[in-house]
């Protein structure tokens, strides 16, 4: 075993809003003992996600700038959480980081991923052994490199007397199915809070909608939710992953009747999330009782009570109730991956990826 307890896990998700910094402890089980979010500024998140959609070019040198830029930002927030929680750096064995997704392309004949946020900055910066390029490994091994988190929910959440799922609502949803006494599963259902986030930019100028109200003020159309649902994502077989390449503004500008009211078509939205999630749930959920969400989509009270309503019988919560903050689950989970990868432990789970195997994740850069 990794001699210490103290890691660090970063990461900025899908909806690219800002950096995620958990402080964590193994006793051996995990413990968050301090936590940070690091916004982007308004010019950076802008300049993430242009990069991040499915048609964005970006000369070379621009894009080295701000894969350093975007290193130095989890740094600072690396830092920022440790001075919070009072803990020098020296006292930390590694750093878990995710880095900024900017690419994910699983399929087709040169399958990768991309992630951005220079690695030797952040060790540079810290002074900590950072660990970091936790997906292409699975992607070499035939995975899609994603979704990652369901090995740690296995290992924090499952119960074996009650089968349940754990619902990461990012800006892409993904689930994992836990208990029931076969290999665990886990994939992205599809649009969580990106596609909510994009119309809300584009018609509010706010970064999200706020607890769902403007989409509350709308009114689903059935019609066009159906045919939303009938793209060959939702009805695909598991394992799959996807991200913003797919579901962006373009494929719902290539989607949407004319004079639709623009609350008309969050409202819609936003039922696509859930039913798309419960859909998955009722295919794939394998009797899962209990449904725990973590990520920022649970702070959408709208969301979580369509979702409570698509799955009625089942218990839905979040992963409070679990006792890990819901904020924080997928940054503590990437502290989590560099201790397995310190240990020589594989991260990957095969039956979730699709990988050919077990696969020690990620690529360790010294501290100075």
């Amino acid at each position: 075993m990794v001699p210490g307890s103290l890691y660090l896990g970063l990461i900025s998700g899908t909806s690219a809003d800002g950096i995620d910094a958990a402080l964590v402890r193994f006793e051996p089980q995990l413990n968050v003992l301090a936590a940070h979010t690091a916004p982007y500024s308004d010019a950076l998140r802008e300049r993430v996600l242009a990069l991040a959609t499915r048609d964005a070019a970006i000369a070379l040198d621009d894009f080295g700038r701000l894969d350093v830029e975007i290193g130095a930002a989890f740094a600072a927030a690396a830092l920022s959480v440790l001075r919070e929680a009072d803990v020098d750096p020296g006292a930390v064995v590694a750093i878990g980081s995710h880095g900024q997704t900017v690419r994910h392309r699983p399929a087709g004949a040169h399958p990768f991923t991309l992630q951005i946020g220079d690695p030797s900055v952040i060790a540079e910066r810290t002074g900590i052994l950072t660990v970091a390029d936790f997906r292409r490994a699975d992607v070499a091994a035939g995975g899609h490199g994603a979704p990652l988190l369901p090995a740690l929910h296995a290992a924090v959440f499952a119960d074996r007397a009650i089968p349940r799922a754990i619902l990461n609502l990012g800006g892409i949803a993904n689930i994992s199915v836990l208990g029931d006494g076969r290999d665990v599963l886990g994939f992205d259902t599809g649009p969580a809070n990106c596609l909510l986030d994009a119309w809300a930019m584009r018609h509010l100028g706010t970064a999200r909608d706020d607890n769902g109200a403007w989409a509350q003020s709308g009114r689903v159309d059935d019609a066009l939710l159906a045919y939303w649902l009938a793209d060959p994502y939702f009805a695909a077989v598991p394992p799959k992953s996807t991200g913003r390449e797919v579901f962006n503004l373009d494929w719902l500008d290539a989607r949407l009747p004319a004079n639709l009211a623009p609350a008309d078509v969050q409202a819609t939205l936003l039922a696509l999330s859930a039913r798309s999630i419960a859909d998955a749930l009722r295919t794939h959920g394998r009797g899962a009782r209990e449904v725990y969400a973590c990520g920022g989509g649970v702070h959408n009270a709208a969301l979580m009570d369509a979702l409570r309503s698509e799955l009625a019988g089942m218990r839905v919560a979040t992963t409070a109730a679990l006792g890990l903050d819901p904020d924080y689950v997928e940054a503590a989970g990437f502290a989590w991956l560099a201790r397995a990868r310190l240990a020589g432990e594989p991260g990957n789970l095969p039956s979730v990826t699709g990988a050919r195997g077990a696969r020690l994740l990620g690529a360790v850069y010294p501290a100075p």
